[in-house]
Formats: C-alpha cells, sequence, structure tokens
C-alpha cells in the first residue's frame, strides 16, 4: 500500500486503552507472554523455524477492526501499534482496486470461516517499495462469545528463501562427496549425509541417536566425544583431528581425518555440532611412503658421508653397521672373506659360496653381544646353533640361505622364528635380510641386517635401501683391497731401488732415512745409494728426479741403476754425471733417444718452454744428483753436482758449512759439462748429503732451510756448553729430522750421513817395485810378511799366488813402475798398479796353451777382482774374504788343479 489510510493515526492514550477488552468492547483475549515452559524453552532452545521466518501476528474485533497489533507485525508491515489499532485491516493493507474482495473476505472470517491468502502491502525495504505477505486468518471468540479473528502473517519472500536455502543445503548435504554428520547438544547423531553411511556400512536412518562409542573403539570415541563438548562449549572450531578405526566388515585399519564446528539458531543459541570427515587412508599412506623416501634418502646421504672414510677393511665395515643400527635394523654383521683380508690376489669367494669368512663387525640395539640370527650357523655347528664372535672365522653351509646368497649374489630374507626357539637363537627377530656385498661384479662379503619383533617387516623399498647400503661399502672395501694391493707393490718397488737400511763402507759410519712425501703410495723420485768401489773407496750418492709418484719412482730406478752401473767401472764423478745425463734425456723418448727431448729439457731446466711445441714435455725427465766418491786410505772425497743442494761438512770443533761444489746442470738438459771437486775429509768429520724436500717448503725458502739444516747438526753435535759429544749417527738423522720441518707432504726426503773413519797406516801396506823380474818374488815376500803381520797366516798362500800372478802381468803386459798395496778393513783387496793402458781381460786357455790361465785362478780363488783406469795407467786388485774360524777359503792347489 502506498499510503496510509484516513484516521490512522491515533493519539497515544488509545493504544493504552486497547489493552482492555472492557474499554475496547469484544477482543481476542491476550495470550499469555511468559511461563515456566516458556521460561525453560527459551533457557536453552534447540532451534526454531520461526527464528528464520519471522512470524508476525494480529487480532481483528467483532467489528472487523484491528484490535491488537504485534511488534512483530510492525517490523512486517511497516505500522506502529497507533497507526494499526482501530483501522480497518482492508482500508489499511489492500490496495483499492482489491478492496471489494477483502470487505468480503473479512466478512466471511467474521462468520467463522478460516481465510488463506496472498495479501500485498506496503514495504519500504522491497526493490518496488510493495511486499506480498502470506496472510493466515482463523475465527476466534472473546469472553462474551463475540466473533472475532486471529492473525498470522509470514514475508513470502523469507519462505522463498528458506526454501531455496532448504533445497541447497540438502543438495550440499546429500550430495557432496564428503561425509558430513550432525551430533545434537547431548551428543547424539542427529544427521548424516549418504557418504558418511557408506563409509561406515549402515543406512542412513540408522545413524539417528548413535554415539560416538557405537562406531568407534573405545579410544579414538573417548578422543572425539571430548572434542565434540570441547567445541559444543566453547564454540572454537577444530581441524584435521585424526581417527583411526574399522570399516565394519573388514579388517583394514582406516584413517580418518575429522573437522567439528558448532551450530547455532538464527538467533545465535547453539543447536549442535557438525562435522566434516575425509578418508585419509590413502592419503596418509602416500605421507609414509614419502616419509620412508626421505628417511631413505636421508640414510643414504649420511652413508655417502660415513662410509669409506678409510682406506681400513674392518674400519669400513664398522662404519656400515653405524649407519644401519638402529636407523635401518636393529642388528647387523658384516663377514668378509678370509682370502680378502689375508691379501690373496685371487678371487676371493668359492664359486659354491662356502669359501671361509671372517666377521669383521657386529652391531645390535636390542642385545648386548652377537646372537645368532637369521640363517647364520657355521658349518661345523649346524646342530648347536651358537653365535659367530667378531674376529672368527667360518663357513656357511652348503645349503643354507647366507650360502645361497653368496652364490647367487642375490638378496634374501629370512622371517622370524617361532618364540619357542628361545632369545638367545633369534626368536626375538621379526625378519632379516641377507645382502651380499658385491663391487664390481664380485661379491667380496655377506651383510645381514635383523628388525626385532615390534618392528616393521622388511619391505621392497628396505630391500633397495639396503642393497644400496652393502654396495657402497662393498665398493669402498674393494676400494681399501686395491689400494693395499698397489701400496704393497708400491713398498716392494721403493724398497727394491733403495739400498738397504744399514749400508756399510770401509772406512765410513753411515746412517740413511727415507721419508716419502704421498703417505699413501710411500714411492716417490728421492733416491740415495751406498756403492763399493775397488780398494775399498765408496761411491755415495743422493739423486731426486722432479715429480711425484710412481713415474718419478721408475725413473729414479732406472738411474739409480745406471749409477751402480757405472760406479762399477770406476770412473771419475764426473764421468758418472756425464753419463748419467745422456741417460736422463733418454728416459722419455721412444728408443731411448735424447735428440728430441734436449730442446724441451734445456728449457725446463732454464725454466722457460720447448721451442717445438710437437714435444711432450710430460716425458722429459730432469734429476738433480750429487755424487761422492771417498777414499779411506787419502782421506779424500771427489764431489761431482748436477743441479743438487750442496753436501753439508760439518769438521770435529767446528760449525756446519755448505761445501763449495760446482753446481751444475740438472740431468737430461745435456750439453753441459760437469766439474767435480776434491776435498781432504779429517777423522771423524760428518758429511750430509740430502734432497731439496728436507731444506725447502711453502712455509720457507731454501736459503732458511740451509740455515736450519747447518744449525740441526751443529746441535747434534753438541752438548749445551758447546763441547762435541759422541752421538751415534742414527742419533744425529733422527735429531735433524726432528728439528727440521719433515711433514709438509710436498716432497720426497732423503738423507744420507756419513761419518769419516779413514783406515789407520797399520791397516795398509804400500810397496813400488821396479819392471824386473825380481819384483815378482819380492811381491810375494812383502805380502807374506805384511798378511803375517795382521794375523792372516790362513791367507798366505793364496795371496801369494794371486800377487804374483798380477805382478808377473804388469812385467808382462804393462809399462813403467810396479806399485803394490794391500788393505785391511772388512776384507783383504791388494791392488797391483803399473803403467799400461790395455786394460786385462779373462779368457779361456785351451789344453794346449802354455798360458792365459793366470786371470782364471785370480777368479777362482778370489772373492772378486777387476781393473780400473788410473790417470798415469791402471790397477788390477783382487779381494779375499777374511776368515772366520769356521770355514776356510778355496784350496789353491785344487783351483789349479781345475784349470786342466
Amino acid at each position: 500500500m502506498s499510503e496510509k489510510p484516513a484516521g490512522a493515526e491515533m493519539p497515544e492514550e488509545t493504544v493504552g486503552s486497547q489493552v482492555s477488552p472492557v474499554s475496547q468492547g469484544p477482543s481476542v483475549p491476550d495470550m499469555p507472554l511468559m511461563s515456566p515452559m516458556s521460561s525453560m524453552w527459551q533457557s536453552s532452545p534447540p532451534g526454531s523455524i520461526y527464528d528464520y521466518i519471522r512470524v508476525a501476528s494480529f487480532a481483528l474485533g467483532p467489528d472487523g477492526r484491528i484490535a491488537q497489533w504485534s511488534e512483530r507485525a510492525s517490523e512486517l508491515l511497516g505500522l506502529t501499534a497507533r497507526q494499526a489499532i482501530g483501522k480497518d485491516p482492508v482500508e489499511a493493507f489492500v490496495p483499492p482496486q482489491l478492496q471489494e474482495p477483502g470487505h468480503r473476505a473479512v466478512a466471511d472470517i467474521l462468520d467463522g470461516r478460516e481465510w488463506t491468502g496472498l495479501v500485498p502491502y506496503h514495504n519500504p525495504k522491497a526493490p518496488n517499495g510493495q511486499g506480498i505477505a502470506e496472510v493466515y486468518v482463523m475465527p476466534a471468540k472473546d469472553a462474551l462469545g463475540e466473533r472475532g479473528a486471529l492473525c498470522i502473517a509470514v514475508d513470502v519472500s523469507a519462505l522463498r528463501g528458506l526454501e531455496t536455502d532448504l533445497a541447497s543445503s540438502q543438495a550440499v548435504f546429500g550430495q557432496s562427496p564428503l561425509g558430513f554428520f550432525l551430533f545434537g547438544t547431548d551428543l547424539r547423531m542427529l544427521r548424516v549425509n549418504e557418504r558418511f553411511a557408506k563409509v561406515f556400512g549402515r543406512p542412513t536412518d540408522q545413524y539417528r541417536g548413535t554415539t560416538p562409542y557405537d562406531l568407534l573403539p573405545r579410544g579414538e570415541a573417548d578422543r572425539l566425544t571430548a572434542a565434540l563438548r570441547q567445541v559444543l562449549d566453547s564454540g572454537q572450531s577444530l581441524t584435521d583431528m585424526p581417527i583411526v578405526g574399522q570399516v565394519p566388515g573388514s579388517p583394514d585399519r582406516r584413517r580418518w581425518s575429522v573437522s567439528l564446528y558448532r551450530l547455532h539458531s538464527g538467533s545465535g543459541r547453539p543447536i549442535g555440532v557438525a562435522g566434516l570427515a575425509t578418508d585419509v587412508t590413502g592419503r596418509r599412506r602416500a605421507e609414509q611412503e614419502a616419509a620412508g623416501v626421505r628417511r631413505n634418502l636421508a640414510l643414504l646421504n649420511e652413508a655417502g658421508a660415513r662410509i669409506g672414510t678409510s682406506l681400513d677393511l674392518e674400519t669400513t665395515a664398522r662404519e656400515l653397521l653405524d649407519v644401519a643400527v638402529p636407523q635401518f635394523c636393529d642388528l647387523a654383521s658384516v663377514d668378509l672373506y678370509q682370502g680378502l683380508l689375508s691379501g690373496d690376489e685371487t678371487p676371493p669367494g668359492l664359486a659354491d659360496g662356502s669359501a671361509e669368512l671372517r666377521r669383521v663387525a657386529f652391531a645390535s640395539a636390542v642385545s648386548d653381544g652377537p646372537v645368532a640370527f637369521g640363517d647364520i650357523c657355521r658349518a661345523d655347528t649346524v646342530d648347536d646353533r651358537k653365535p659367530i664372535q667378531v674376529g672368527e672365522v667360518h663357513r656357511y653351509p652348503f645349503n643354507s640361505l647366507c650360502a645361497h646368497a653368496l652364490r647367487t649374489a642375490q638378496v634374501r630374507v629370512v622371517p622370524g622364528r617361532d618364540g619357542s626357539e628361545g632369545l638367545e637363537l633369534g626368536a626375538l627377530l621379526q625378519s632379516t635380510l641377507l645382502v651380499p656385498m658385491v663391487a664390481r661384479d664380485t661379491v667380496v662379503g655377506l651383510a645381514q641386517f635383523s628388525r626385532a619383533k615390534g618392528s616393521e617387516p622388511f619391505g621392497e623399498r628396505d630391500r633397495a635401501l639396503a642393497v644400496e647400503l652393502a654396495a657402497r661399502a662393498a665398493v669402498s672395501i674393494d676400494n681399501a683391497r686395491l689400494y693395499r694391493r698397489e701400496h704393497e707393490r708400491a713398498l716392494i718397488l721403493q724398497r727394491s731401488l733403495l739400498p738397504p737400511g744399514d749400508p756399510e763402507a770401509a772406512g765410513l759410519d753411515i746412517a740413511c732415512r727415507y721419508l716419502p712425501g704421498n703417505a699413501a703410495t710411500e714411492v716417490g723420485g728421492d733416491w740415495f745409494d751406498v756403492i763399493e768401489l775397488p780398494g775399498h773407496r765408496t761411491a755415495l750418492v743422493v739423486g731426486d728426479v722432479m715429480g711425484r709418484g710412481l713415474r718419478a719412482a721408475v725413473a729414479m730406478g732406472e738411474l739409480r741403476t745406471a749409477v751402480r752401473t757405472l760406479a762399477l767401472l770406476d770412473l771419475e764423478p764426473a764421468e758418472v754425471l756425464s753419463a748419467l745425463d745422456e741417460i736422463a734425456r733418454g728416459l722419455g723418448t721412444p728408443g731411448g733417444s735424447h735428440a728430441g727431448a734436449r730442446s724441451g729439457s734445456r728449457a725446463l731446466a732454464r725454466g722457460g718452454t720447448a721451442a717445438d711445441d710437437s714435444s711432450d714435455l710430460s716425458e722429459v725427465y730432469l734429476a738433480t744428483c750429487v755424487y761422492a766418491v771417498y777414499d779411506p786410505v787419502t782421506r779424500r772425497c771427489t764431489f761431482a753436482n748436477a743441479g743438487h743442494p750442496p753436501p753439508v761438512l760439518v769438521e770435529p770443533g767446528e760449525g756446519a758449512l755448505l761445501m763449495e761444489v760446482p753446481p751444475g746442470m740438472p740431468l737430461g738438459v745435456g750439453g753441459e759439462p760437469f766439474e767435480e771437486i776434491e776435498v781432504e775429509l779429517p777423522d771423524g768429520a760428518l758429511l750430509a748429503l740430502y734432497t731439496d724436500g728436507l731444506v725447502e717448503s711453502r712455509d720457507h725458502t731454501l736459503d732458511e732451510g740451509l740455515l736450519a739444516l747447518r744449525a740441526a747438526l751443529d746441535t747434534s753435535d753438541r752438548a749445551g756448553g758447546g763441547k762435541a759429544v759422541a752421538r751415534s749417527l742414527e742419533d744425529v738423522c733422527d735429531h735433524v729430522l726432528s728439528t727440521l720441518d719433515t711433514h709438509h707432504g710436498e716432497d720426497d726426503i732423503a738423507l744420507l750421513m756419513a761419518r769419516v773413519q779413514g783406515l789407520s797406516a797399520e791397516s795398509v801396506g804400500d810397496w813400488r817395485l821396479p819392471s824386473a823380474p825380481r819384483s815378482v818374488g819380492r811381491a810375494r815376500e812383502l805380502a807374506r810378511e805384511q798378511l803375517e803381520s795382521w794375523g792372516l797366516d790362513e791367507l798366505v798362500d793364496t795371496t801369494e799366488l794371486l800377487v804374483s800372478e798380477l805382478v808377473t802381468n804388469a812385467l808382462r803386459y804393462g809399462e813403467g813402475e810396479i806399485r803394490l798395496r794391500l788393505l785391511l778393513d772388512r776384507t783383504l783387496v791388494c791392488e797391483v798398479w803399473d803403467g799400461g793402458l790395455v786394460q786385462p781381460r779373462r779368457r779361456r786357455a785351451r789344453d794346449t796353451d802354455e798360458g792365459g790361465r793366470g786371470l782364471q785362478l785370480v777368479g777362482l780363488l778370489s772373492a772378486g777382482w777387476g781393473s780400473r783406469r788410473t790417470p798415469l795407467g791402471k790397477t788390477v786388485w783382487f779381494e779375499l774374504a777374511l776368515p772366520d774360524g769356521q770355514s776356510s777359503g778355496p784350496d789353491s792347489v785344487e783351483a789349479l788343479l781345475s784349470l786342466w
């Protein structure tokens, strides 16, 4: 209605007068507004439809006019009680064109008929300013029996909205793929949707009135009941609460995620708790799978960091178990083939898997010591199964699963045993994995992983992880085996290239040390040597091949062999280095040719680059070397140097000095001559030959290292007050190495020290004889007298015979004066000097020859013989071993007769 009817405005007093039916005539009795029942209902209502549709009511008197007007009617129809009471409802609400049927309807109502219809009314809140109300009119009588009417009005748009909301709610509730449920305030189920009913296997109508205890195990039901009570009391929602249970008729455990929230009526009163249940069993399983993958990846990452940190087989096995227990399993052990541990070069395991193994590691998180778990038993204790102790060597029975795993290199799974077998026999184990340890297609051992009862049994992912862990450990163990093999070979090579630990020399006290720069391989290019020369002379050699490792060691071995060969030719030191230079230039070229390497080696020696780009500089071998020859009779030492650090000399009572030996060019450069210098060494003098690794490193320069070496040698032979002390040469070596920085690991270190103790005059017999036949007899006499004075009567006959042969040859084939010299040290040496240049040559005489047997006789009766050139001719010598009192020397008569 666009306009209010005339007379709608009423005085305020009239409003109050309408309350009494006496003053206003017959009217519908007032309805009680409050009662004990209504009070109880108001205190804890379940909610009502009227909270949503907002029902309005008013009453008509016997005269057809409005007698009572509710506050809801004022809200709905927009008229106050003052404006509505006493008015004709048709004129007040109905549009003019519809008032005639409206009056008829009111008349019918007053005659006692009910009426329901849609009545348009003025509604300022509506879009077009007009609304439609559904009015239900019920006839009524007052206390006097006069007829009136009670009217109830509802806005049609509110009803339509309610219908739409109900339809939408029903669609969401019934068609959702998620499980919806509703609990009342008494925590009993009011309603569930079809999805929820399918999950628990009951019809929808059978859930009404159920409690959580009817659906879930007691523990889970307690949790859900407490959560429902908390949400109902606090009004705070709860999301993603995990619930575990079983679907009726299925033994599988299911897992749900439940979210709860409190429901309210239109007036805000709590009416229950609604919930949403989602089956997350698959998601949980996927999460567990993902967690397992992450755990395995973390375990593999840890294994990569912790397994194989050393090249020791037992340590690697223990590292494997440290990673596996308890992160992956509860018990574990590692068995390795005994042949592998003993360094056998043959394949470690027999084809049938019955080779001997040794238990190298065991770890347990559930026991204090080894237990028999998996398929473990020694071949000789099948009937009496006992745990295998760490370190024990054993075999597996041929038909056992362990032997089968070793034969086939395939993982085997051993299920847990019955508990009646006893704890000591592994009765509490869930399952065991027997994993062959395979490296480079070779089985090196067997790893066993076990889980105790209560743990999850091994799955496919666990098997793959166990194989990966065992493979990583197997590769590390095989690397350790290969390293040990190569290390042993390197040691054999290095020891074969170096002189024995306690070399001996006439007139010299020798001590030596070798420290490889690479402790892993213990091979390098540094070397030293002590070579005995004729006449009780000694050659001292120290060299350094540039580079490291096996290639440098091989080059060093070739040079050392060449040095020994050249030294036995009794060449001068400078000549030896010149020949070595030629050899070094041919080491890195095909066929030993040194022409192509000459330019490259010279450039490298001068710090430049090779002119020929086609030359492979990596094949150019350069070396430094110092070569010295000491004569204990003259106490003179001749030095020649090829680019090597100078020797250090410490004379008695003097400080350590660097010897001024011409440096020369390194071996392999070629084309440069070598110089030599001769120095007289007094008795007690200390001579030190070394390589640059002893005095040079990144931390200090070469000059600083040389100063430190001199200082160490000074303090080694002096006490605190400056007095000389008689320290052994071994102690001096140890003092030098401990004082200097010898642990830098940058280069090999070789140290050769010699203390001079020349031959005394009593140990030398030296005579000069004329070039005449009588000198032969005189030589025999002199030799006899000298040997008798030395107490070597057993050697007199042999010495006389051999001396006469050498002197005779000197008279026949030599020139000039003859010199006879006898030297006594660890052996007896006889030398015959003459001025001839023709070297004697041993030959086999025929039966008819009258001569040619002298040198054969010398060779038969002596321990060694030879000849060497001298600046004034040649020297022929022989050597006899001193008698030890137990064995006699060769019989000269028998030797002489053997020539025919």
